[in-house]
């Protein structure tokens, strides 16, 4: 399928712009503001009540950001990890997207600050990621919840939601309901056909994912650990239903649905969607395209259902 409408616009407008330096030839900091600019704050976007907070995890202090929505509840309670390659990406950056789940799939969203490379190398990400849900777990009441928890999460965000239902299931962790992997990283392969076929030309690269991999996780042989790539973990059995999100255009679209097809073998529920002429982050403009909205609003039923 060609790529959609929308985003053929939008990289026609920016071919016509001077070259921009690729992230990988930029600073983490630097990335950060870049990453901020392209997925800036929508106040706009109406969600009940939104309260920031600051809990303790295992390796110090976890800024988190409560999203509610509105009516009496119990909600389920659904956890999100923000995008970025473990380097770039906050809070607000995953903003628009965690108002959006909340308010169309009736969840509490808790959206997880987590420790980030190259100041916080692999696997302290984990580490928060975990926490945070083992937090929610224990503050079920205070967030209004209905006992149910998912994991969420966009690329680097996907990976940690599969890491975060690995752990539970082996340290006898909170249960975990569901898992919503939004076109995940999986796998520290970066050789796939997808790579070769979409590494270059649609905002995610191939450079990008290495810079990415050589920021958060320096030592190649750590990357091959289940918890940096759960594609490799050597018991994929007993995990929670799963729905695995990926685009057409994307560097990263057969590793998650490797992933996919290995959850199945591995005996588990798992729902795996390919939206044909989307590319990488396509959530991020829901908000604006009408060919991102479609996955939005299929994945917003598939929460609904899952922890309400």
């Amino acid at each position: 399928m060609p790529l959609a409408p929308e985003y053929a616009a939008m990289f026609e407008q920016l071919a016509e712009q001077p070259p921009a330096p690729g992230l990988w030839e930029m600073t983490p900091e630097q990335g950060r503001e870049m990453y901020r600019a392209m997925r800036p704050l929508n106040p706009e976007l109406p969600i009940h009540k939104i309260e920031d907070q600051v809990i303790h995890g295992s390796l110090g202090e976890i800024p988190i950001r409560i999203y509610t929505p509105a009516g009496e509840g119990p909600f389920g309670v659904l956890m999100n990890f923000h995008g970025g390659g473990w380097v770039i990406g906050d809070l607000d950056t995953a903003d628009a997207v965690c108002r959006e789940l909340a308010t169309l799939a009736e969840v509490v969203v808790v959206s997880v600050d987590y420790r980030m490379a190259p100041e916080a190398p692999y696997p302290a990400a984990v580490h928060d990621a975990y926490d945070a849900t083992v937090w929610a777990a224990n503050n079920m009441h205070e967030l209004n919840g209905n006992g149910k928890i998912g994991l969420t999460g966009e690329s680097a965000g996907g990976n940690l939601s599969a890491v975060v239902a690995l752990k539970a299931r082996d340290e006898h962790g909170p249960q975990i309901a569901f898992q919503c992997l939004l076109y995940p990283v999986v796998d520290c392969d970066l050789t796939r056909p997808s790579y070769s076929a979409n590494g270059e030309g649609y905002l995610l690269e191939t450079k990008t994912m290495q810079w990415f991999w050589d920021t958060y996780c320096p030592d190649p042989a750590q990357r091959k650990e289940a918890d940096a790539s759960p594609l490799l973990a050597t018991d994929l059995s007993n995990l929670p239903p799963a729905l695995v999100v990926t685009a057409e255009f994307d560097p990263l679209r057969d590793e998650g649905e490797a992933y996919a097809d290995a959850l199945k073998a591995a005996g588990n529920q798992v729902t795996a969607v390919r939206y044909d002429g989307m590319v990488h982050d396509f959530m991020a403009t829901a908000a604006l395209f009408e060919s991102s909205r479609k996955g939005l609003l299929e994945t917003v039923s598939a929460l609904k259902a899952a922890l309400n």
